[in-house]
């Protein structure tokens, strides 16, 4: 896919990082959106239910399933992740989008399948608009330390912090798993093996600011397509989720993931538990960074409706697929639909 440089949509390289330009006073033809497709006003700014993970097992059990039936997003708090690992991987990535281009040049790349890489507006097909978002991409396989992938040079710590922040996350991502394994009625081993089983990826989301944040998006609405989904959010809002038909902006907590559910375990669970569509809005004034940690699959891991879920009065609603077939028919669909806030996964497995 041609992607634009914040000059003139064009160029090749770093030069299509939006945050290596310099300040950008108007925004390129590119980046801006239809008028029926761009963010509009909302009225509910909203704190996501706060799950606190330090309470009675049965309390926090309740409280997950009823957060994710009800908006399919929640926070959770007491979650394990020390706050200096925190604070250490928000100051690390940081340090990373400030470095001078050439020490991230050789990072740039446009091949998806590489697992270490930096790029901007590479993920969806939004109709030929891009979206104001750089990201920095890692996929940790475990253990960690065993693993042959490339790091980045620099920051020298980044290597370190990233791999101690990851090892807790997914431990609190584990954690959720079998919290809501045990509030579904199943063992709290049930998704456990190669359905939680994949590399680790994390993404770093860097949103410079943007010289007209009404016409343009950090990323179009999207469901993930993994298993599940822990954000550490930054205290500058961004984030917003589509609910009853409309766009809520979520209010960070200090301290506190977002935690959401992605497409295969609505998969799994025959549509009981939803993957909710969320957007990006950009701001004029500060730039925002996030680093969204996904509990993936294994590729061969074969992912459907599992039969606990399915009755005569409620069969499949889903096709029975690996997800490296599911990320293959997801990545080809357009997003058409979903930029208005009626995407079907049941529609999209159908695709070839």
């Amino acid at each position: 896919m041609h992607l634009c440089s914040p000059a003139d949509c064009s160029g090749s390289t770093m030069e299509k990082m939006l945050h290596s330009a310099p300040i950008h006073t108007n925004l390129p033809d590119c980046f801006v959106f239809p008028a029926d497709k761009r963010p509009q006003a909302t009225a509910a700014v909203v704190s996501l239910p706060i799950v606190d993970l330090s309470r009675s097992r049965d309390e926090v059990r309740r409280a997950i399933l009823d957060a994710g039936k009800e908006i399919g997003f929640f926070q959770v708090v007491n979650h394990g992740v020390s706050e200096q690992v925190m604070q250490d991987m928000e100051d690390v990535c940081q340090e990373f989008f400030q470095l001078p281009a050439a020490a991230k040049v050789g990072l740039f790349s446009e091949d998806t399948q590489k697992t270490t890489r930096i790029y901007s507006s590479t993920m969806f097909d939004t109709g030929g608009e891009r979206y104001w978002r750089d990201c920095l991409r890692l996929a940790c396989s475990f253990p960690v330390g065993g693993s042959a992938m490339a790091w980045p040079d620099k920051p020298q710590r980044l290597r370190e912090v990233v791999e101690k922040f990851t090892v807790q996350t997914r431990g609190m991502g584990k954690e959720i798993l079998r919290l809501l394994c045990e509030g579904l009625g199943f063992p709290h081993d049930y998704l456990e093996g190669d359905i939680s089983g994949g590399d680790v990826v994390l993404h770093v989301n860097h949103y410079p600011p943007c010289p007209d944040p009404s016409t343009t998006l950090g990323l179009p609405p999207h469901c993930d397509r993994n298993l599940l989904t822990l954000l550490l959010p930054s205290m500058v809002p961004g984030l917003e989720v589509a609910y009853k038909g409309d766009w809520i902006k979520v209010r960070p907590v200090p301290n506190a993931f977002v935690v959401n559910f992605g497409c295969q375990l609505e998969v799994v669970t025959n549509g009981l538990l939803k993957s909710i569509e969320h957007r990006v809005v950009t701001n004029l004034g500060v730039a925002r960074t996030t680093v969204a940690t996904f509990i993936m699959p294994t590729a061969d891991c074969l992912i459907g409706p599992a039969v606990e879920f399915l009755s005569e009065d409620n069969p499949p609603c889903y096709r029975t697929l690996t997800f490296s077939e599911f990320n293959r028919i997801y990545s080809v669909v357009k997003l058409g639909s979903s930029l208005n806030l009626t995407t079907n996964l049941n529609k999209v497995q159908k695709e070839t």
